[in-house]
């Protein structure tokens, strides 16, 4: 029972706990993003120009959802007497605003109904408004460093906390027009495409079929490939879920091995009884082994109530919490998935029966007259 508990609930927060951290990396950054083809590995986007017949193309792509053009430029804030280096982050009116409503902490997302007041508008992090002492309804600067130093005031519309590290400390988000202006590129210039898809497991897929109608001067990138350092972390977690699977079988293993073998101590008279009136070792190790398979179901039974029951109530409740600067969030995580529910048990059940057959088989090394004396 507690061995399959605790494996149900392990595989149940790491798939959780990565679902969270790959959704909120991939809700700020995107999926998927097409990016000139160049040198350049700095913050500091490339120009491309839009292109409306691409866009079209991408859509078309049965995995895709969305395409969004966006830019990015470093630059510092100063305010109250302090200063930040950020990345601004330009985004336009297609921009789909989802993902970041979830992650307001306060005010709202950049309004482009009026275009002009738009550039005049940034979203902070929660980090960085803290660490500046802003609030929503205050106003900035931002400087650009670039030949002709360029300075821009901006009244914050809102502030959000996406709980990534990396995401918080770094960005803010502005208009793209602010971007195209300050870096005087022509119209409809971006920076990139930033896209989107359905399906994350299909992210390989559809960057592979990008390619194949990308222009010759740009290149694709994965979200993967932008954050490497937190998909290389994730996956590693496999690896300790793995490793407590099988301290957890090994320590189901171990105790039905000895319940099994008090068992037939126990009933050595029985089995010499039985022996005597000609019952085969095959039969009486059947008997044994049947009633450890009651035993087992009895624990199966148990254990996935524990495991579901205990992880059930902490997606409704919330009630076991994380230090989000170390976790990324505020609580754990638990993601069930039938399937490896399913294979859990089965397995789980499999693997006992099958190791108790070696010690189900030291019925044949007891003597009937031996038992029948012993008794």
């Amino acid at each position: 029972m507690l061995g399959l508990g605790v494996m149900i609930l392990s595989l149940a927060i790491v798939k959780g706990f990565k679902h969270e951290i790959r959704e909120k990396v991939r809700g700020f950054a995107g999926d998927l993003r097409v990016v000139k083809f160049d040198l350049n590995g700095s913050y500091e986007s490339s120009p491309i120009t839009y292109d409306a017949a691409f866009v079209q193309k991408v859509l078309k792509i049965p995995s895709v959802t969305n395409v969004m053009p966006t830019a990015t430029k470093p630059g510092i804030i100063k305010a109250n007497n302090e200063i930040e280096g950020v990345v601004l982050k330009g985004v336009d009116k297609s921009y789909d605003w989802s993902y970041f409503k979830k992650m307001m902490v306060a005010g709202d997302v950049i309004d482009f109904k009026d275009s002009v007041e738009a550039q005049k508008e940034i979203m902070l992090s929660q980090t960085t408004a803290n660490r500046l002492k802003l609030k929503v309804g205050d106003k900035l600067l931002m400087y650009f460093v670039q030949e002709g130093l360029r300075k821009r005031q901006f009244k914050i519309k809102g502030i959000f906390s996406i709980g990534v590290e990396e995401v918080d400390k770094t960005f803010v988000v502005g208009a793209l027009s602010l971007i195209n202006r300050v870096n005087n590129w022509k119209p409809g210039e971006i920076g990139q495409y930033e896209i989107r898809v359905a399906d994350f497991d299909q992210v390989n897929a559809a960057a592979d079929r990008i390619d194949d109608i990308l222009p010759i001067k740009e290149k694709t990138n994965t979200v993967m490939d932008d954050y490497p350092n937190i998909f290389e972390w994730l996956d590693l977690l496999d690896v300790n879920s793995v490793v407590m699977l099988v301290l957890m079988v090994i320590v189901a293993v171990i105790n039905m091995i000895s319940a099994l073998l008090i068992m037939i101590l126990e009933r050595t008279a029985m089995i010499g009884m039985f022996k005597a009136m000609g019952a085969s070792n095959w039969n009486i190790q059947k008997v044994f082994l049947f009633n450890a398979t009651y035993l087992i179901g009895l624990g199966l039974l148990l254990g996935n109530a524990l495991g579901l029951g205990l992880g059930f109530f902490q997606q409704q409740t919330h009630f076991f919490q994380l230090d989000q600067a170390s976790y990324y969030m505020t609580f754990v995580p638990v993601m069930f998935s039938g399937f490896d529910i399913l294979w859990l048990n089965v397995g789980t059940l499999v693997i006992c029966l099958l190791v108790l057959i070696v010690p189900s088989m030291l019925v044949s090394k007891i003597s009937p007259v031996k038992a029948i004396r012993f008794k």
